[in-house]
């Protein structure tokens, strides 16, 4: 068996070749395919077979953006249905910020803050004495929920119906065609996107402004 040694000529012979070429080859390529070509197929076909997803899922109403159907919006008078509470800074609903509020089950402050909604929801309708739903007094983990529950929204039906002037059951039946199933028939609860339904209460008997 032979071996082969390195020789001093062998040795300058390596140190000759210019290693940056290879690595500058390759650094040109990985940027063109990960920097320009995916992004571009990844973004046409977004466009192509889900454009209204691909921006955003924005809501559009007489040509002008009025929110997302992905993010929740603060309606606070009665007239409206309400959205779930939000805990993001230093406004509700910022999708700059999505947080929940970090307290513990048993922290009094939670105390205090879901005390607080519900007495503003009892103080919306006191005729009201059905149990309140846990979302409308309980923020979630992001602050973003477009949704209610179908409990949440069938509580503020009757407040809704009354402040508009309209009747419960006219009130309901948009609840009903606002209201999504379960995803794939057994993912999740039915739910009501907050936003979309105002939208269209106001479009039915426009309310004072929010």
């Amino acid at each position: 068996m032979s071996t082969t040694l390195s020789t001093p000529a062998t040795t300058a012979a390596m140190q000759d070749v210019p290693l940056w070429r290879p690595a500058l080859t390759l650094f040109v390529v990985l940027s063109l395919v990960t920097g320009l070509a995916y992004p571009l197929v990844v973004t046409g076909v977004a466009q192509s077979v889900f454009p209204t997803q691909a921006n955003g899922s924005l809501i559009v109403q007489g040509g002008k953006a009025v929110g997302s159907a992905l993010i929740g919006q603060a309606f606070a008078d009665p007239g409206h249905f309400w959205s779930r509470p939000s805990a993001t800074g230093p406004m509700p609903y910022n999708a700059a910020n999505s947080a929940g509020s970090n307290l513990a089950p048993t922290a009094p402050a939670l105390t205090e803050a879901v005390k607080a909604r519900v007495d503003a929801l009892r103080a919306a309708d006191p005729g009201n004495t059905a149990p309140v739903p846990v979302d409308l007094v309980t923020a979630s983990a992001s602050g973003l929920d477009p949704h209610v529950s179908r409990a949440a929204a069938d509580y503020q039906a009757a407040r809704v119906a009354r402040v508009r002037g309209l009747p419960l059951a006219r009130v309901q039946a948009l609840v009903d065609q606002h209201t999504e199933g379960r995803a794939l028939g057994f993912i999740g609860e039915p739910r009501v996107n907050v936003l979309e339904l105002n939208l269209a209460l106001d479009a039915l008997a426009p309310a004072a402004a929010r």
